[in-house]
C-alpha cells in the first residue's frame, strides 16, 4: 500500500510555517506547534520515561506488574483530562506525554524482562505495531498530520502512536546499547546523528514533512532512553552513576520549567499565530506541503 502525502506540515523548517489542514479549526488543535521547545521537551520526556520507570521498579516494591498497573491508571486519568479539553493546553498535554513515556518503557520492559522476549524480536514487534497504527490511521483519516488532530478518533490514533514510539524507542535503545555493545554514550551519539541526517533529508532534499516529523519522533525515543541510561546507570555499566532519583528529579524539574514557560508565553500555541499572524517564540517555521 502506498500512503498518499499528507496535506499539512509537521516538521519545522527554516523560512516558512505550517499550513492548517482543510478540516482544522484554528484554536482547536489538541497538540502544540512544532517548535524548538517541542523537540527539547520530547527528548526529555523520552529520557525521563526510562529513568522514572526504573525508579518506580526500584523503590516502590510493587514489582513490574504493580508499577505498570499504577502508571496505567495515572495515564488513563491524564488522558481523560486531555481528551476533554477543547484545545491544546501545555499543562495537560505534556504531563500526558511524560506518563506515556513511562508507560511505553514499562510495556517494553514487560515484554523483554517479564516475558523474556529478546530485544531484537521485541523491537520488531513494536515497529510492526506502530506501522499498523499508521496504516489504519491513514486509511480512516487520510492524514497523519498532527495539525489534523481535531476529532476524538484522530486524537486516539495520535496517542496510541506516541505510546508505541516510546515502547519502540526503549527496546531499540537497549538493543543498540546492550545487545550491540555500543554503550549508552555512543548509542546516543548514533541516534543523534540519525536525527541530524533526517534533518538534512528534510531541509535539503525535500523529504515529506509529515513522515519526517514521525520518523524524528521515533528516533528521539531511543536517543532519550540512551541518555537516561547513561546518566543514571552505574559507572561499571558505562553510566555516570547519578542514579534514577537524581536523574529523574533533574529532568522533571527542567520539563516543569519549560512547561511553565510555555503556559505563560503560549509560545507553542497555534491559535496565537493564526490570530496575530506572527510566529511563536522559538518557532523555526515549516514549509507548506505540496
Amino acid at each position: 500500500m502506498t500512503l498518499e502525502p499528507c496535506e499539512t506540515s509537521d516538521f519545522p523548517a527554516a523560512g516558512g510555517r505550517a499550513a492548517p489542514s482543510s478540516g482544522r479549526r484554528p484554536g482547536w488543535s489538541k497538540v502544540p506547534e512544532v517548535t524548538v521547545y517541542f523537540w527539547i521537551i520530547k527528548i526529555l520526556c523520552a529520557t525521563v520515561g526510562g529513568t522514572v520507570a526504573d525508579l518506580l521498579n526500584e523503590k516502590t516494591g510493587l514489582g513490574l506488574a504493580g508499577v505498570s498497573v499504577l502508571m496505567s491508571a495515572l495515564l488513563a486519568v491524564v488522558l481523560v483530562v486531555q481528551f476533554r479539553t477543547t484545545a491544546y493546553r501545555a499543562g495537560v498535554y505534556w504531563p500526558a506525554v511524560v506518563l506515556t513515556g513511562v508507560g511505553g518503557t514499562l510495556i517494553s520492559d514487560g515484554l523483554t524482562d517479564s516475558m523474556g522476549v529478546p530485544l531484537d524480536p521485541a523491537t520488531t514487534v513494536f515497529a510492526i505495531a506502530l506501522a499498523a497504527v499508521f496504516v489504519v490511521w491513514h486509511r480512516r483519516e487520510r492524514t497523519l498530520s498532527i495539525h489534523g488532530i481535531d476529532t476524538t478518533g484522530r486524537e486516539s490514533f495520535y496517542w496510541l502512536a506516541v505510546l508505541l514510539t516510546f515502547a519502540l524507542g526503549a527496546a531499540a535503545g537497549d538493543l543498540v546499547s546492550q545487545r550491540l555493545s555500543l554503550g549508552y554514550w555512543l548509542s546516543a551519539v548514533l541516534f543523534g546523528l540519525a536525527i541530524a541526517a533526517l534533518g538534512i533529508a528534510h531541509f535539503q532534499l525535500g523529504m515529506d514533512e509529515v513522515w519526517s516529523f514521525w520518523i524524528a519522533c521515533i528516533l528521539t525515543c531511543p536517543l532519550g532512553a540512551c541518555i537516561g541510561d547513561y546518566l543514571s546507570r552505574p559507572s561499571g555499566d558505562g553510566g555516570l552513576e547519578l542514579g534514577t532519583v537524581v536523574t529523574s528529579g533533574l529532568l522533571l524539574t527542567v520539563i516543569l520549567g519549560l512547561v511553565v514557560y510555555l503556559v505563560a508565553t503560549r509560545a507553542d500555541v497555534t491559535e496565537q499565530r493564526a490570530a496575530d499572524g506572527t510566529r511563536p517564540a522559538g518557532h523555526t517555521g515549516s514549509r507548506d506541503a505540496a
